[in-house]
């Protein structure tokens, strides 16, 4: 199966192309119920099912406000996980950008700056967007790392925000504007 055919951003080791109903087919619907994979986000507190990703990728296909795109390892064609803008608002120019790496054996790698950096610069250069933001579990020390390595700056801290493990943590909230 050629996954990348529909190529959408391009880096030196991934593509970038919209998340397709075909994507269903491999490790995708599998990702949501890993709880390593969720461990630090909202999701995996309810089952996820196929019938489920399948209407979800319907319905952000004719979305106008949100970006969500497969990511994949471009040596072997491969889904290794998904990045977004959304809830993008085109009056005040801003966006929030969402990880999910699903293959575990990608994680530490790199994988999600490289995506970060490609979909930032689309979401400024093409999209006119003013500022881009992401929110983490304050346990998330990787995807903290990731926001400052993608030249984000803390921005606030939201209080027992998330209840993850049996208890509360906070969102440390990250932004960077297009200037």
């Amino acid at each position: 199966m050629n996954l990348s055919k529909d190529v959408f951003l391009e880096g030196k080791n991934l593509i970038l192309r919209p998340l397709k109903v075909m994507d269903v087919e491999g490790n995708y619907k599998y990702w949501l119920n890993n709880q390593e994979v969720v461990q630090y986000n909202s999701h995996g507190r309810f089952p996820q099912t196929v019938e489920k990703l399948l209407n979800y990728i319907n319905t952000i296909q004719n979305s106008n406000s949100d970006l969500i795109l497969a990511v994949l390892d471009k040596s072997i064609d491969k889904h290794i996980g998904n990045i977004s803008l959304q809830s993008i608002n085109w009056v005040d120019r801003n966006a929030e950008i969402a990880f999910l790496l699903g293959e575990i054996d990608y994680m530490g790698k790199g994988v999600m700056f490289e995506a970060g950096k490609l979909l930032i610069q689309h979401g400024f250069n093409s999209l006119n967007l003013h500022r881009i933001y992401c929110g983490t579990s304050s346990d998330n020390i990787g995807m903290q790392k990731l926001a400052l390595k993608l030249g984000m700056f803390q921005e606030g801290i939201r209080k027992e925000s998330i209840f993850k493990k049996g208890k509360y943590f906070d969102i440390i909230e990250y932004g960077i504007l297009n200037t």
